[in-house]
């Protein structure tokens, strides 16, 4: 089979997929409608940019809608974007100021108005024909890789804070859930645009033949059909998102310490004291929040006193305490009969993979490996 049809197959059957995605994420009830909107818009908008691998094959193409079709795929970074706040932030809304967002792909369709939108059809064919020799086009296509560079980097850095701000406020593992979905999305994206970037320089360069183009067009192609099952994968098993953060919590560094560094050590001993006495570490869910409330402190001085007096993300510092009664609990030759899985729900964890995890951290042991050291 010629590899121009595996392409149009290919083509079809992966805008097809997104687009029943995309429905179902349109129409599926949840708590982050907007996420939703904008990751189903996404997917959309790389549809219709996918229909170039199979519409001439059903239609005559029309010049001026290819054009907007290619113009419109510049409006994936910014909704990737913007779908990362959304998942990241509970209250995230679409405001006005999100239109700066459409910048882009107005400047970018813009500059064609005199040679292309505006000339006869003659001229247009023309235009297009010689599609890299305009100078607008080049323009286009090295400003849209600056922008694809800077909206994934800004992901990146939003992504990054994320796990910093539940490093630093919560300690139970499915709070990390978003995390790790928006982490693997990313890492997938990534690749995404590494075959894409690829792509298009060996297009552009001249310097290869059409039926190298064809192959990494159907790499492409193979590797989206990938990622859409990858989604579907992970939307049947995590039907919804969960909890993000406010858009107004900051990072300990962001917050403003205040009059905290004149009597920081007092602090520190009362509330190392509360922790030895109360023990709110053996709460799965305990949250720096919970302990701020506890202890009756403005949960920002409890945030900076940990995360910036002692050096510790609340994350580890709650983990800390938690191995320290694991280790007594395994140490104990009257409790030989108490399994690892009992004692990791008694200090606190929720799951095995992650006490084993942070026991190793503070201790460079197993638990079991721990507790044939000692007993």
């Amino acid at each position: 089979m010629d590899n121009s049809v595996i392409i149009g197959i290919l083509g079809f059957i992966f805008s097809l997929l997104l687009l029943v995605f995309s429905a179902f994420l349109l129409t599926v009830k949840t708590n982050n409608k907007i996420g939703n909107i904008l990751l189903a818009s996404l997917l959309i908008v790389t549809a219709i940019d996918c229909t170039a691998f199979f519409s001439y094959y059903v239609v005559d193409v029309n010049l001026t809608l290819d054009i907007l079709r290619i113009k419109l795929s510049g409006l994936k970074e910014p909704l990737l974007f913007l779908y990362v706040l959304s998942v990241i932030y509970s209250n995230f809304k679409l405001k006005k100021i999100h239109l700066v967002h459409l910048i882009p792909f107005l400047i970018n369709t813009l500059i064609l108005i005199p040679n292309f939108f505006l000339v006869d059809s003659e001229a247009k064919t023309e235009f297009y024909n010689d599609f890299m020799g305009n100078p607008e086009i080049v323009f286009s296509n090295y400003f849209g890789r600056l922008l694809t560079i800077t909206y994934f980097g800004a992901s990146i850095y939003y992504v990054l804070r994320y796990r910093k701000l539940l490093l630093e406020n919560h300690t139970n593992e499915n709070d990390f859930k978003n995390y790790k979905w928006l982490k693997q999305y990313l890492i997938l994206t990534f690749i995404a645009i590494l075959i894409t970037l690829t792509k298009g320089v060996i297009r552009d360069s001249g310097r290869f033949s059409i039926e190298v183009v064809e192959v990494w067009r159907i790499v492409l192609l193979l590797y989206g059909m990938f990622f859409v099952f990858w989604l579907i994968f992970k939307a049947l098993n995590t039907p919804k998102l969960f909890r993000g953060f406010d858009v107004s919590l900051k990072t300990s560094k962001e917050m403003d310490k205040g009059d905290l560094d004149e009597n920081h050590n007092e602090r520190i001993s009362d509330l190392k004291k509360y922790m030895e006495e109360h023990e709110p570490y053996l709460n799965p869910s305990l949250t720096i929040r919970n302990l701020a409330d506890q202890l009756k402190v403005p949960m920002r001085d409890l945030s900076v006193l940990i995360n910036q007096e002692l050096k510790l993300h609340f994350f580890d510092f709650i983990n800390e305490y938690r191995i320290e009664k694991a280790k007594n609990i395994l140490s104990n030759p009257s409790k030989t009969k108490v399994t690892v899985l009992e004692i990791l729900y008694e200090v606190g964890f929720n799951s095995k993979s992650s006490f084993n995890t942070a026991f190793k951290k503070h201790t460079g042991k197993t638990p079991t490996q721990f507790r044939k050291s000692v007993v």
